[in-house]
């Protein structure tokens, strides 16, 4: 393994994709559809028998070079449609992701950046722009641009003048440590490598951490994570991350992030069958989305005290797995009858819930690749939300569907609580029937986070499986972006 390799987990650096100096950078117009371009095109240099040649139009996502009078490259053309074309929804400056590995390399910039959408926009550049390069040719570790494989440098945008330039890169390095979390396979991706993820995070930003290990996970009594990880040789874990802005202040709003971890999931003694193996690296991806939020809030300095909990195993196969009939312990005093090794999320989220209710925080929200039954009702791009609070619900649709990182509000529908009921303990971990399967794992959460004042709950996919204009194929923190503004705007209140 190269040296490069050797430093993984690291977090990203966005200088390759974003430009410092507009003084000779390349203008790019976002076009709308039934626009005339020549009419919208107006810089001097660009050839206008070039434009009726090509016949450009603004139907979203076409995109086209401009010549200037001398052959030149002058210029590029986005088409942004109607102006609510991004992906998988929002405005369509989230398109601006298409360029950067579309583009000659070199510096471009908006040619009339819109005051409402321009930091969006540079967003999208940079998440466009990721690609995953560790295990690819010359094997340099680069997450973006350099020459790995032979590849050129991506194209870097200037950054509008008006937008936060730190807070663009705070975002976007975030969903790239994120995505290189989950992209890379559990063979170097085990407990102990998510952990040093989040030492990473925490010696970056100053945090303070603190990580129970193998056989103290039962001294410690979180003995539910304990019982999914012991079957692996690498030893399952609670990793607890703190934080708070150096500026301290008391009246401070308390939010505790959840994630599960379990970076590789074989289903235990229900074994899944070999298909439903091959993504399951991404089984972390809620972890992933934790601490890809984490590095935003704290780079950003966001006056809230945060707290971050990863519960961290690899359900696998030996002598000494748990069983299906087994009855589990956990932190709560309460009794869990397994009925599905296989549904091994929810004990681990069951214990880190249950200590991370104990502080009583504002606001505590679970991430998990959870359910397939989420996939299914919503698809791979909408993470099933559960909250009871209406108003919260809102803020949440209203700021992910406004930056293409969008949820959407399930129930925690109270008739389905008696699925879990089990003969011989005070709950089964799978309900009793086939239906609702992503609304009963969320009831079964929600039994374990009663202590906090207000409780949220998200089922991501944690994978994009195909390509976008917000990323190539492969893991995704989803709602990392959108917890982050409706955090910034409860804070702000």
């Amino acid at each position: 393994m190269s040296d490069a390799m050797a430093a993984w987990p690291r977090i990203p650096d966005t200088t390759e994709v974003y430009a410092t100096s507009a003084s000779h950078a390349r203008p790019v117009w976002l076009i709308a559809d039934g626009d005339d371009p020549a009419a919208a095109i107006t810089e001097a240099g660009i050839s206008a028998d070039w434009l009726k040649a090509n016949a450009l139009s603004g139907k979203a996502k076409r995109t086209a070079l401009l010549a200037g009078s001398d052959g030149s490259l002058a210029g590029a053309v986005l088409g942004a449609g109607d102006g609510n074309a991004g992906e998988p929804c929002g405005p369509s400056e989230l398109l601006l992701g298409l360029l950067p590995n579309a583009l000659p390399a070199g510096d471009y910039r908006l040619a009339t950046p819109n005051p409402d959408t321009a930091e969006l926009a540079a967003i999208a550049w940079g998440l466009g722009s990721y690609r995953f390069q560790r295990y690819r040719g010359t094997g340099n570790g680069g997450t973006v641009g350099g020459t790995v494989g032979g590849k050129p440098a991506a194209a870097k945008l200037v950054v509008p003048d008006g937008v936060d330039a730190g807070r663009v890169a705070a975002i976007v390095e975030g969903v790239w440590f994120g995505r290189d979390l989950i992209n890379t396979p559990a063979s170097d991706m085990g407990p102990a490598d998510l952990e040093a993820a989040a030492r990473l995070l925490a010696e970056r930003h100053g945090a303070k951490i603190s990580v129970v290990t193998g056989d103290e996970l039962l001294t410690k009594n979180l003995p539910m994570i304990h019982a999914v990880g012991r079957a692996s040789d690498r030893p399952p874990r609670l990793i607890d991350l703190s934080w708070q802005p150096p500026s301290g202040g008391s009246g401070l709003k308390t939010v505790t992030l959840v994630g599960k971890g379990i970076t590789f999931d074989t289903g235990g003694l229900d074994l899944k069958p070999a298909a439903g193996m091959l993504i399951m690296k991404k089984d972390m991806g809620g972890a992933a989305s934790a601490l890809a939020l984490a590095h935003m809030i704290m780079s950003l300095q966001l006056p809230v005290r945060l707290r971050v909990l990863i519960a961290s195993a690899e359900n696998a196969v030996s002598g000494n797995a748990f069983r299906p009939g087994d009855i589990l312990t956990s932190r709560s005093g309460r009794t869990v009858e397994i009925g599905n090794t296989d549904a091994e999320g929810r004990l681990v989220l069951a214990d880190a819930l249950t200590l991370g209710g104990e502080s009583r925080p504002d606001l505590m929200i679970s991430l998990a690749t959870l359910t397939g039954a989420a996939r299914v009702a919503l698809g791979p791009d909408l993470p099933a939300f559960f909250t009871d609070d209406d108003a919260f619900a809102e803020t949440v649709a209203r700021h992910g569907t406004a930056i293409g990182d969008p949820v959407w509000r399930m129930p925690f529908w109270r008739g389905y609580e008696a699925r879990f009921d089990s003969e011989i303990a005070d709950m089964n971990n799978v309900s009793d029937g086939p239906f609702a399967g992503a609304v009963t794992a969320a009831l079964f959460l929600r039994r374990f986070a009663g202590n906090a004042k207000r409780y949220a709950h998200i089922d991501m996919f944690g994978w994009r499986p195909a390509p976008t204009s917000l990323g190539p194929k492969g893991g995704e923190p989803h709602a990392a972006r959108m917890l982050l503004n409706v955090l910034g705007e409860e804070t702000a209140a």
